[in-house]
């Protein structure tokens, strides 16, 4: 299960539309856009806003993690993602957002086959309108 909270840090990674929005706005939007891609099941909206230095648990890097994500999406016909509140703390060039993710997968019956609720922490760096994630990492409250 841990490895279905890589999906959904990944999934953070999505980027905003046109507009330039404020920082804050545009990163709470990739966040929302990513947990959209975690249902879609799309590993590849997944790895693109991951910054080439990422640095996940145990030294998991930017490759490691779109192959992660793969893996968990080939285990689970469906994978779901329920996010609580944002606490986002906005610095010059980058972020940290921490929150509280409960993930579910599974084969698609009524119910889901697996869950487990993590406290998740992620950095993450504004490259010009664009947010790129640097880092995540979570601990299981379950």
């Amino acid at each position: 299960m841990a490895r279905i909270l890589s999906v959904v840090v990944l999934a953070l990674l999505l980027l905003c539309g046109c507009k330039h929005p404020a920082p804050e706005e545009a990163l709470r939007r990739n966040i929302a856009e990513m947990q959209e891609a975690v249902s879609d099941r799309d590993a590849g909206a997944l790895s693109d806003g991951i910054a080439p230095d990422f640095i996940g648990p145990n030294g998991m890097g930017r490759e490691d993690a779109g192959r992660l994500a793969r893996v968990i999406f080939l285990r689970n016909k469906h994978v779901g993602v329920t996010l609580g509140p944002l606490d986002v703390a906005m610095r010059e060039g980058g972020a940290t957002v921490k929150f509280t993710a409960a993930l579910t997968g599974g084969g698609g019956g009524l119910l889901p086959d697996n869950g487990q609720v993590y406290d998740v922490t992620t950095t993450w760096r504004q490259d010009g309108d664009e947010w790129v994630l640097l880092s995540a990492d979570w601990t299981a409250k379950l």
